[in-house]
């Protein structure tokens, strides 16, 4: 039997017994006949088209490789589809009603859960074991599409958050980057240290007004501390908010650094469209983000000066937001054998270690020679410690984190800027409750 991949935070997040509660979840429609994973040549000899839908926000990371399939032999030929990633749940449940589904489907992996629980992907565990390299995949991305010891989803691409540094605004103000990232204490003082150089330079910034984009880089640091906003099984759920020491100094921690001027004033309406402008400028200290923000179209002075060290804990510990793409063959695919190979040719090395070209990083950790190391260094924190990222495994992701009207959002300006962080921690455990409840309905 195949064991589900850990995804604990140690002993508090560990997550079990799933499989039961997805006969319970209302279905996209009855369920589509599985392909036969096992017949002879599946996965090797197929012929004809493959279907396959990605997400608009990481085009880019699929472009290349569809072309890339598609000149490597003459047996097949990939349609690459892209899906407005605010469109992408309700597409899929929409074809899936119809009956007609691509044969291939790149998600959001903190979508996957959605569609396993409704038993519309095709389980895939038994060709995942057989992979050489099964046990080097990001167990991050696994587990958001395993329920019990089954799998039904295999990662593509990460895209993770983690901590970037200005190393010559570190070297300024007589700071160690490792000394100064241990843990919230010390990243407070080094963005005092850091703002106190003068003109424009803050020591931190972050994007205040935007729900998406706190949740990717403000979560990690309470995952950090070996607990979450959330406590229980799939489908037993509650908040986690109240009486939450981490999520307490958190909240605490960036209160400080907005009433002391650590960071800038127009962090308060920042919806993340400007998201890195400050920090690619040079003016900015430290920046929880992401690697595309750093290195997209940025000056080369910059991303040289700069690096990356994993989100820290109020008391130490290290995190990171284990974001990016699963790959899923939903049941009912014309083409599951055409879809199986293409997967198994983006897992290939020479396909993983040209994902940084296009601002994303590996799911696989054996990808991380020497020469890919030099080359990409920004990437290489999250990638050698794959066990330190982390995704909430919930049903109720994007009504907590993703609506403009959520309880994450309006916990954290009530907590950062009107300073009531007793009170929004309160608020938020009563939307987090209601919410989580109505997914047991």
């Amino acid at each position: 039997m195949l064991t589900s991949p850990t995804t604990s935070r140690r002993g508090f997040l560990r997550i079990a017994g799933l499989g039961a509660l997805a006969a319970g979840l209302p279905a996209c429609s009855s369920v589509l006949p599985a392909p036969d994973t096992t017949a002879p040549g599946f996965g090797t000899s197929a012929t004809g088209t493959v279907r396959v839908w990605c997400r608009a926000n990481t085009q880019t990371g699929l472009t290349a490789l569809v072309d890339a399939f598609n000149a490597s032999q003459d047996r097949l030929t990939v349609e690459l589809t892209p899906i407005p990633d605010v469109q992408y749940v309700t597409k899929l449940a929409t074809v899936i009603r119809a009956r007609d589904v691509p044969d291939l489907v790149d998600i959001d992996d903190i979508n996957s859960l959605l569609f396993v629980f409704r038993d519309a992907f095709t389980d895939l565990t038994d060709l995942i074991a057989q992979l050489d390299f099964a046990d080097r995949l990001s167990p991050g991305h696994l587990a958001l599409g395993t329920v019990g010891d089954r799998r039904y989803a295999v990662p593509y691409l990460a895209d993770n958050s983690a901590l970037f540094c200005n190393t010559r605004l570190f070297e300024q103000a007589g700071l160690d980057v490792d000394e100064a990232t241990t843990d919230l204490d010390s990243l407070l003082d080094a963005a005092r240290r850091i703002t106190a150089l003068g003109g424009d330079v803050k020591g931190w910034t972050f994007p205040g007004n935007s729900q998406g984009a706190l949740g990717f880089v403000v979560q990690p640091h309470i995952w950090a501390a070996d607990t979450d906003l959330i406590r229980g099984d799939v489908g037993a759920q509650s908040g986690n908010v109240i009486g939450n020491e981490a999520v307490a100094q958190l909240l605490e921690f960036y209160r400080a650094l907005w009433v002391d001027g650590l960071a800038p004033q127009e962090n308060f309406a920042d919806d993340a469209s400007r998201w890195g402008s400050d920090y690619l400028a040079g003016r900015i200290g430290m920046m929880p983000t992401n690697y595309s923000t750093i290195t997209t179209d940025a000056d080369p002075a910059i991303v040289a000066a700069t690096t990356v060290r994993l989100l820290p804990g109020p008391g130490g510990g290290r995190a990171f937001f284990d974001g990016g793409d699963n790959m899923c063959i939903p049941r009912g695919a014309a083409n599951a054998s055409g879809a199986w190979e293409f997967v198994r040719f983006a897992l290939d090395v020479p396909q993983q270690s040209a994902l940084p070209e296009g601002g994303y990083t590996p799911v696989r950790s054996d990808v991380a020679t020497p020469e890919f190391a030099a080359k990409y260094p920004l990437v290489l924190p999250s990638l050698q410690a794959q066990n330190e990222g982390y995704a909430p495994k919930t049903l109720s992701y994007n009504e907590i984190y993703n609506q403009p009207d959520g309880p994450w959002l309006t916990m954290f300006r009530r907590a950062v800027f009107d300073g009531e962080i007793e009170a929004a921690m309160a608020e938020a455990q009563q939307g987090y409750d209601r919410i989580l409840g109505q997914a047991r309905a």
